[in-house]
């Protein structure tokens, strides 16, 4: 799949996970959070220190979401 497909997809599941909020909002958050996982997984051996440490900020921030959607 190209890439700005890929990004485009990601970037309106989060904003829907954001926008609806709730419980709805924080399982699509939490599939987004698994797709964005399994991709780090796959790719870790490829990846250089920076694109490592990016990846897992990314999953942080993520998860920050998710929690904050229950506050």
């Amino acid at each position: 799949m190209p890439p700005p497909v890929v990004f485009l997809v990601v970037a309106a599941v989060f904003a829907a996970g954001v926008i609806v909020g709730g419980v709805i909002g924080a399982v699509l958050l939490a599939a987004l959070g698994l797709f964005v996982l399994a991709m780090v997984v796959s790719t870790w051996p490829r990846l250089r220190t920076p694109d490592r440490v990016l990846r897992i900020v990314v999953l942080a921030i993520l998860v920050g979401v998710i929690v904050s959607l229950f506050r």
